[in-house]
């Protein structure tokens, strides 16, 4: 099992990353950041995603979808961030945040390599 800090260092070497956060939707707040840029700052990231973390479970319980999120994809003209929620033992409220350079990024394995650091985060 990894820790926080472990799992953020393996989340910033995926191919392309530029900063990774993990954050608690709650309150808005980084547990942890590694990473990040002066355009890219990882705390402010972190709070406004949390309002799109809040919105879309807002729309699902609005549309009545009992499914679950597995993650949310924002797609810039020169980057992805990749948001994935928690689902493991006292992970509920928890989201892993990823930015990638779009150009360095294979989405589709940073997906998968995301999703492999969530199985193995114990928080």
């Amino acid at each position: 099992m990894a820790n926080t800090e472990t799992a953020l260092k393996e989340a910033t070497a995926i191919d392309g990353a530029i900063g990774a956060a993990l954050v608690d939707y709650t309150s808005g707040m980084a547990l942890g950041t590694i990473g990040g840029s002066k355009e890219l700052d990882l705390n402010v990231a972190a709070a406004g995603n949390t309002d799109v973390v809040r919105a879309k479970v807002r729309a699902m319980e609005m549309l009545g979808l009992s499914d679950e999120i597995e993650d949310i994809l924002i797609t810039l003209g020169g980057q992805y961030h990749l948001i994935r929620l928690l689902k493991g033992r006292g992970t509920n409220g928890l989201f892993l945040y990823l930015a990638l350079d779009k150009e360095r990024a294979n989405l589709a394995m940073a997906r998968h390599q995301l999703k492999r650091i969530e199985s193995e985060l114990e928080v």
